[in-house]
């Protein structure tokens, strides 16, 4: 499904250069729960951006299902990522003025899906991750893990069959991470979507399928 070849990240100044990642050579298989793992700074975070084409690499081959994403113009990975990848973030990056419903309604927003086809998706979604019963309440009248529940509910809502989550339960008590891993690993379970995690935490990486590991920017297992 995913997978990288001789896949470099360079970053450059007038002054410095910064080797985020060298000779990457990763393969994801379809349905597969990966988790990546290293020390801060050492390029996971990166890796996952390239893979969610919000970045690109400076030299190598990005492929997801058969395509070179790297090939892509712009509005042409734009649409790729819409329709084929949903997104987890650490600081949830939900927007603060628009309730639960409409956070979870915005990629499909960007589809040009209608109105009524949006509302029944998200509330469908919401109902999912347990918040149908918060819909119409505002991201700072949540909890740090019902914020995440809602990102999850957003990353779905279009039915992709890649999410990439970069420290997904990071903000989060060990309660609530907890709660949150369940969710992704249903996700995986139930339904086959392939989920890249980014973690520092080993306990939640042994629950993967598999666990990946980076040390300044090399790939180590």
């Amino acid at each position: 499904m995913i997978r990288l070849s001789n896949l470099e990240k360079i970053y450059r100044t007038k002054e410095i250069e910064t080797v985020a990642l060298e000779n990457v050579n990763l393969e994801v298989r379809k349905g597969e729960f990966l988790s990546v793992m290293g020390h801060s700074g050492c390029g996971k975070s990166t890796l996952l951006n390239i893979m969610g084409l919000l970045d690109a690499p400076t030299t190598g081959v990005v492929e997801i299902d058969g395509v070179n994403t790297v090939r892509m113009n712009d509005r042409e990975q734009a649409a790729f990522r819409n329709r084929q990848l949903g997104f987890v973030f650490q600081s949830f990056h939900l927007i603060n003025s628009l309730n639960v419903l409409d956070n979870v309604e915005l990629p499909l927003l960007y589809r040009q899906v209608s109105s009524a086809e949006r509302r029944k998706a998200a509330k469908s979604v919401l109902e999912q991750v347990g918040l149908s019963h918060r819909m119409k309440h505002f991201p700072t009248q949540l909890s740090g893990g019902q914020c995440q529940r809602v990102a999850i509910a957003r990353a779905i809502v279009g039915n992709p069959n890649i999410i990439l989550a970069d420290e997904p339960t990071g903000n989060l008590d060990s309660r609530m991470g907890t709660e949150i891993l369940d969710i992704l690993h249903q996700l995986n379970r139930d339904e086959g979507r392939t989920i890249i995690m980014v973690t520092h935490n080993e306990q939640q990486a042994n629950r993967t399928t598999r666990t990946v590991r980076f040390f300044d920017g090399r790939q180590i297992s």
